[in-house]
């Protein structure tokens, strides 16, 4: 299904005027056909073009992470992306991340571990953290990672790989660890990864 949205204001004059322009944006498995100017973020498109309203405008300098979304599987601060740059890409947002009402993963282990309090954070950081988990399976290193890894395997995510690969994501109420220990959850019930909380391979399995 394809719905149809029109910026107030437009018409086809300042479209013709080059300030506008017809894209159709597939989020969250939908396509949406839209008239945007040219200096729309994906960000403010969300939100304030199709009420998606789940990424957070903290920041809006690409620093906090609170807008983080997945584009191509992998995860963006959609505050710096252009949204007329995004057609043909496949946007999932945190409201596309539950399967019908039965939650992600990810969202049931931070239920279950209090990995928020005020929760403006929290919808980037569930993004960033399917992102990252997606990252480390395919093996994709980190700032962390020990430079013996073996390139292209699955990396081992440690509690200092998980706060390493997170680090992008700010959350001013201080839930840190049990946003790691909620990233640790839902990895290790997927069975994305090797964890071993924070010790080096080969000192002690997880429990």
């Amino acid at each position: 299904m394809e719905s149809t949205h029109h910026p107030a204001g437009t018409d086809g004059a300042s479209a013709a005027a080059g300030q506008c322009s017809e894209l159709v944006l597939h989020i969250n498995a939908e396509a949406h056909r839209l008239t945007l100017d040219h200096r729309t973020t994906l960000l403010d498109a969300l939100r304030e073009h199709l009420g998606l309203t789940g990424a957070k405008k903290g920041c809006d300098h690409g620093q906090c992470g609170a807008c983080t979304v997945l584009v191509d599987g992998r995860r963006a601060n959609s505050c710096l992306l252009l949204a007329v740059a995004q057609g043909g890409r496949r946007i999932t947002t945190v409201e596309g991340l539950a399967d019908g009402e039965r939650l992600h993963p990810l969202q049931e282990a931070f239920i279950e571990r209090d990995a928020f309090q005020c929760g403006y954070c929290t919808p980037g950081q569930l993004c960033s953290a399917v992102g990252m988990l997606d990252e480390a399976a395919d093996g994709f290193p980190s700032h962390v990672t020990p430079p013996t890894a073996a390139s292209g395997t699955p990396v081992t995510l440690t509690d200092d790989e998980i706060r390493e690969r997170m680090s992008g994501n700010l959350c001013r109420c201080g839930a840190y660890p049990r946003i790691v220990d909620a990233v640790r959850e839902a990895g290790t019930e997927a069975g994305t990864a090797t964890w071993t909380h924070g010790r080096p391979p080969g000192q002690g399995a997880a429990s």
